[in-house]
C-alpha cells in the first residue's frame, strides 16, 4: 500500500504517523523529542525515528513509503529545507530536509509547524472549502498561518503569519521579540494563565482554571478574561484588515474553553469591524494532530512534483 511519513516535532514531543494516498491513517506513534540531551542529540533522534517508520511500512505494507513531510517549530527556511533557528530545541541552521533524505531514500518536504497545522485546517479541518482563511493557534505563544486556495503563505523569509508579535498595547508588556505591547503577552494561553495566578493569588492556576471560573461568574476572572478577549480582537481586526480572509480558525489551548472564548471573541471582533467583511471566527477541528496530519500533505503534495524513483539513498 503506498504511503508517505509525517511527523511532526514538537519542543517536548514528536507525532507520527503513516499516511495512506486517501488520507487514512495506517498507523500512529510517539517519541519525546529529548531535547534535554541537546540540539545534535534532538536531530539524531529525528533520522532514527523517521527511519523506524520507514522500517514498519516496508514490514507492514510491503514497500517503504514513498515521501516524508516533517512539520518543525522556529524558524524554517521550507524552499531550502533549513531548520534555521528554533529556541526550544537550541538548533541552527540544520539542513533537516537533505540529512531525511539521504537516511529515507525519498523525497522530504519540510514545513514550518504552525504553517503546516494550519495547511491541515484549511484542508481537511474547520477551513475545509474556504479559499482563504488565517489559522491562530492560542499556546505558549500566538501564531498564524494564512491560507491561500488550499496552500499556506510562508512569505519572502518564512516570517508570514507571525500574528503574535502585533503590538496591541503601545509601551505595553515586553515581549522576548524586542517589542513592548505584543499580541502574545496578552491574548496567548500561558499570558492569560500569568494573568490569573497573580489575580486569584495561586501561582499554579492556568488559563483552564481562569475559564472555568468566568463559567461560573466569577467578576474577577470574567476581568481577566475580557482584557485578553479585547487584545485578541485588536490584533485579529488588525489581520483581516490587511488579509481579508473568509474564516478565522481559532486553535490551540485557549480555544478549548469552547463558548467561553469564542461568544465574546465573535461579537468582539463584530463591534471592531467598519468597513471590513466579518469572517467566520470557528474553532479549530483537528486539535494536536494537525501538525502531523499537514505533514502527511506536504508529503503527498511533494509526490505531484517529484518521482520518488529519482531519489535514491
Amino acid at each position: 500500500m503506498r504511503h508517505v511519513i509525517a511527523l511532526d516535532v514538537g519542543g517536548t514531543g514528536m507525532k507520527a504517523a503513516l499516511v495512506g494516498d486517501g488520507g487514512e491513517l495506517l498507523h500512529r506513534a510517539r517519541r519525546a523529542t529529548g531535547r534535554e540531551r541537546g540540539p545534535g542529540a534532538v536531530v539524531e533522534g529525528i533520522l532514527d525515528f523517521a527511519a523506524e517508520l520507514r522500517a514498519y511500512g516496508a514490514e507492514r505494507f510491503g514497500e517503504p513509503a514513498v515521501a516524508a513531510g516533517v512539520a518543525v517549530p522556529g524558524i524554517v527556511d521550507e524552499r531550502r529545507g533549513i531548520a534555521v533557528y528554533a529556541a526550544n530545541l537550541g538548533w541552527r541552521d540544520v539542513p533537516l530536509r537533505d540529512l531525511l533524505e539521504k537516511r529515507l531514500g525519498s523525497p522530504v518536504a519540510l514545513g514550518h509547524d504552525v504553517r503546516t497545522g494550519g495547511l491541515a485546517e484549511g484542508r481537511i479541518g474547520a477551513g475545509k472549502g474556504a479559499d482563504r482563511f488565517l489559522f491562530v493557534p492560542l499556546g505558549t505563544g500566538i501564531a498564524g498561518a494564512i491560507g491561500l486556495d488550499g496552500r499556506v503563505e510562508a512569505g519572502a523569509h518564512g516570517f508570514a503569519g507571525e500574528i503574535g508579535h502585533i503590538v496591541v498595547r503601545p509601551g505595553g508588556t515586553s515581549c522576548p521579540c524586542g517589542q513592548r505591547g505584543c499580541l502574545e503577552r496578552y491574548a496567548s494561553a500561558s499570558a492569560v494563565s500569568e494573568a490569573w495566578a497573580a489575580a486569584c493569588g495561586d501561582p499554579d492556576a492556568d488559563a483552564s482554571d481562569c475559564a472555568k471560573a468566568v463559567a461560573s461568574g466569577d467578576p474577577n476572572a470574567v476581568r481577566v478574561w475580557q482584557e485578553a478577549v479585547d487584545a485578541l480582537a485588536d490584533g485579529l481586526v488588525t489581520a483581516l484588515t490587511l488579509l481579508d480572509p473568509r474564516t478565522l480558525i481559532i486553535g490551540g489551548g485557549l480555544a478549548e474553553a469552547g463558548e467561553t472564548l469564542f461568544t465574546p471573541l465573535r461579537e468582539a471582533v463584530r463591534q471592531r469591524v467598519t468597513f471590513q467583511k466579518l469572517p467566520s471566527v470557528v474553532p479549530a477541528a483537528l486539535g494536536d494532530t494537525a501538525g502531523c496530519l499537514g505533514a502527511g500533505l506536504l508529503a503527498q503534495d511533494l509526490l505531484e512534483t517529484t518521482d520518488p524513483s529519482e531519489v535514491t539513498a
